[in-house]
């Protein structure tokens, strides 16, 4: 496999296990309600999140609220993945591969 479509495949897991974990995140949030905090899990999911959230709040403007920084992260990780995807198949293309 040549190196720039490992390093795409790379990227493109990583996208998908901060989206899993964001969006794990979320239901156990909406599961658990306000003793989340309490729950083990939950703290290993925003550990998991927080570079990703942290990110976002930086690139974002102060007038966004920060309990909607997690969506936004999720849904910018989408959009990432699927911008891999469509890099990753391009890449493909050009080396005559079928991936």
């Amino acid at each position: 496999m040549p190196f720039d479509i490992l390093l795409v495949s790379i990227l493109r897991t990583l996208v998908e296990v901060a989206g899993f974990a964001l969006l794990g995140q979320g239901a156990l949030a909406v599961l658990a309600g306000k003793y989340r905090e309490q729950n083990a899990f939950y703290r290993v999911l925003r550990i998991v999140t927080r570079p990703v959230v942290r990110a976002v709040r930086f690139i974002t403007p102060r007038f966004v609220i920060d309990a909607h920084i997690p969506m936004l992260a999720f849904f910018l990780l989408l959009w990432l993945w699927i911008m891999l995807a469509l890099v990753k198949r391009h890449l493909c293309g050009l080396h005559g591969l079928a991936c």
